[in-house]
């Protein structure tokens, strides 16, 4: 019961809580000033309260805080994931400098890790698991610090980080339950729950924006559930699964910073060479573009699901044809998937937009101090 019915209880408590408050924390933000003007490099064209992370954070604490029990490495993660979504609102409602943001975040990932939530090993096919010792710490919180940028990197669109994430945390929400990881499947549970009822609001034409607060939470508890309920059991796919999940917001960032950094741009900084962006610029409308992302990311997370549960072995090694077979075949149309998005949209039609007028745009406005969404 506690890793079937207890997750879906946590969804849907987590949804109910969101879509009350969101339309709270729409009055608020007005209130306070946390809006979120257009300008050039802005994709909507009127002013949209940003504070609708505050609604995600509280919907999904509500059953985590109700059915999880007192582990201290999950405390340190939902202390942590709160902390890091105060320091998202202050930026969404005063501004942050990156590097401010940067040591806060830093700050933030300590928070579990000193609590002993830590990829303390890794197991690999073919190779098994192996201990990192004292690495253990700093790669935890180099991980929880990149995929907290990375999803925050990713809500550059109505709807496209709510449902990326809510997508992903479905996918770990299943993997957890049935390694038995009864509390990170409880965890991604209630975060799918409160994505998908935020997109109520959130879907283009969006009537609020989560803001930094919602994103970066949703970054750092991704990384968390990751952590406890996929990387630290001993299936061979450990380290794998993670990386597959989250593999499009993975490779639009990777993407986005060398761009920057061939063209001596700040990593920190925004542009329009973002797949969202180049999608926009070949002549997808916000919805189709956002629609296809989630088809990329649900494709995704199939194959995830497909290494979890299809007997492609037989667990001493020996590998079933027919099985092995129909894994190939899923991830095939993944990388099908890929190809088609990234290579034909992303660099033999896209030309509306050259590089190279984004960098002289961004080196134009070097004296801009007021950073826009990604």
């Amino acid at each position: 019961m506690t890793t079937t019915l207890i997750p879906i209880l946590s969804a849907i408590a987590a949804a109910i809580v969101v879509l009350l408050l969101t339309p709270v924390t729409m009055w608020l933000a007005a209130k306070v000033g946390a809006v979120d003007v257009p300008s050039a490099r802005r994709i909507h064209t009127r002013a949209i309260p940003r504070l609708g992370g505050v609604a995600i954070v509280l919907g999904f604490l509500l059953p985590a805080i109700w059915f999880l029990p007192a582990d201290p490495a999950v405390r340190g993660l939902i202390a942590g994931g709160v902390l890091v979504a105060a320091l998202g609102v202050v930026d969404d409602t005063m501004g942050l400098s990156p590097v401010v943001k940067l040591v806060g975040q830093v700050a933030c990932a300590s928070v579990p890790v000193a609590a002993g939530l830590t990829i303390d090993h890794i197991t690999l096919p073919f190779v098994g698991a192996f201990d990192l010792g004292a690495a253990a710490y700093v790669l935890t919180i180099i991980w929880f610090v990149a995929i907290v940028n990375i999803i925050n990197f990713t809500d550059g669109m109505d709807g496209l980080a709510a449902g990326v994430v809510g997508i992903g945390a479905t996918t770990f929400a299943i993997i957890a339950a049935s390694l038995g990881r009864a509390d990170a499947a409880i965890l991604a549970a209630a975060l799918a729950g409160a994505c998908l009822a935020f997109l109520r609001f959130n879907f283009n034409p969006a009537r609020t924006f989560m803001g930094d607060g919602g994103s970066m939470f949703l970054g750092f508890m991704l990384a968390g559930i990751a952590i406890t309920g996929v990387m630290k059991s001993a299936a061979t796919v450990a380290i794998v699964l993670p990386l597959i999940v989250l593999a499009i917001p993975i490779l639009d960032t990777s993407f986005v910073i060398m761009k920057r950094l061939k063209h001596g741009l700040p990593v920190y900084g925004a542009d329009k060479s973002h797949f969202h962006h180049r999608f926009l610029a070949i002549g997808w409308s916000q919805r189709r573009t956002v629609l296809s992302i989630y088809a990329w990311a649900a494709l995704m997370s199939l194959l995830a699901l497909a290494m979890r549960f299809v007997p492609y072995t037989d667990g001493h090694g020996n590998w079933n044809a027919g099985w092995t077979a129909v894994l190939c075949a899923i991830a095939a149309v993944g990388l099908v998937g890929a190809v088609y998005l990234v290579y034909v949209l992303e660099i033999l039609k896209w030309r509306s937009e050259p590089v190279v007028n984004i960098v002289r745009r961004h080196r134009a406005r070097s004296g801009e101090q007021t950073a826009p969404r990604h």
